[in-house]
């Protein structure tokens, strides 16, 4: 997941000056597609990623719920999927080898599943602060819910205490440790793809077909079984605007609603979906 430095400084996309002269936070577009596979929004990430680093889009938040998928990273335990493949299609679980970071995970319906892309340059090139910075996002989307979470030192993603749900001293202190929220990226020249999970309402069940993340010493929570009341994905998705813009420090207007929409490569290339963008630095 080591990245390439920049070579040539650029301007941060959509931060013109504020008064005084500091920097106001850059401008993204959010947009909630809805339900969708895995393959096409992958593809869409990356076609989306090249149009970032050419200067014909900004920075672009997706915001989603998968149809059920499990993925591997380049580095995963093949052995950490529990199923062999007959037995995930008689199932219809999709079996991805993908480029993120990390080990194995599942997507499935009542996940939030959020992909930042982004140009980091050339203020924001710290790979350690960037995936703070997704953690942060899901740490305060629980916290609207009384649910507090945080990280653990050597086990990516946010963890919280089944046991005290709406509080957090830390993993010493847990009497229940598990996984509310997966992180896993990919950044090449500085460009942001993949991001996080978040569980809402997800079948928790459909994570013992496999090694979450290859951790076998804790397990897997939504919050849903931590406040005893279901959440859509689109009613999180679509009121997240404040948690994305205050994690992610960007300027996150709203949410877009893109759910009913079959072409979405046409929409978020379109040419008013540039603005704000700006060519990479190489």
């Amino acid at each position: 997941m080591a990245p390439s430095p920049p070579t040539a400084p650029v301007d941060p996309a959509g931060a013109p000056p504020a008064p005084g002269g500091a920097p106001r936070p850059r401008r993204a577009r959010a947009v909630w597609l809805g339900r969708r596979r895995y393959a096409p929004i992958h593809d869409l990430q990356r076609l989306l990623v090249e149009a970032r680093a050419e200067g014909r889009v900004g920075d672009t938040i997706l915001l989603l719920e998968h149809d059920p998928v499990i993925t591997l990273g380049p580095r995963a335990n093949p052995e950490h999927v529990l199923l062999d493949a007959r037995a995930l299609t008689e199932r219809d679980i999709d079996l991805v080898a993908t480029g993120r970071g990390g080990d194995v995970t599942y997507h499935g319906p009542g996940q939030l599943v959020c992909y930042p892309l982004l140009d980091l340059k050339p203020d924001r090139c710290d790979v350690r602060k960037y995936v703070r910075s997704l953690a942060e996002v899901m740490i305060l989307i629980a916290r609207e819910r009384h649910v507090e979470g945080g990280t653990v030192e050597g086990m990516i993603g946010v963890w919280i205490d089944r046991a005290a749900p709406g509080e957090w001293g830390g993993a010493a202190w847990a009497r229940d440790l598990a996984k509310l929220g997966a992180i896993g990226v990919r950044l090449s020249r500085w460009l942001t793809m993949h991001g996080f999970a978040l569980n809402l309402a997800v079948d928790l069940e459909a994570f013992n077909l496999i090694v979450p993340c290859g951790i076998r010493d804790h397990g897997v929570a939504s919050l849903h079984e931590l406040i005893g009341r279901r959440l859509t994905v689109a009613e999180v998705a679509l009121a997240s605007a404040p948690q994305l813009a205050r994690g992610l420090d960007l300027e996150v207007a709203g949410v877009e609603d893109l759910s009913a929409v079959d072409d979405l490569a046409g929409a978020l290339l379109a040419p008013e979906a540039g603005a704000g963008g700006g060519r990479s630095a190489p």
